[in-house]
């Protein structure tokens, strides 16, 4: 999972009822774009997490790719 700042992270929900959350990424403190991620959530509440399997980023950017060596 690798993501930079402006990203969002969508974790779903566990248990039937329960809401996807989604966050602002504001700050990748892993290595090269990886967990753990200080997000924020829609309420304003900044977090430290390392999302699990539940989770997804969504790019707000389109990423421009290396070109393939020949």
């Amino acid at each position: 999972m690798e993501a930079q700042a402006g990203d969002r992270l969508l974790t779903h929900g566990r248990t039937v009822g329960q809401h996807d959350r989604v966050a602002e990424i504001v700050e990748v403190l892993g290595a090269g774009g990886t967990p753990p991620f200080r997000v924020r959530f829609e309420d304003g509440h900044e977090h430290l997490i390392s999302p699990g399997p539940d989770s997804v980023v969504q790019h707000t950017v389109v990423r421009k790719q290396a070109p393939e060596s020949p």
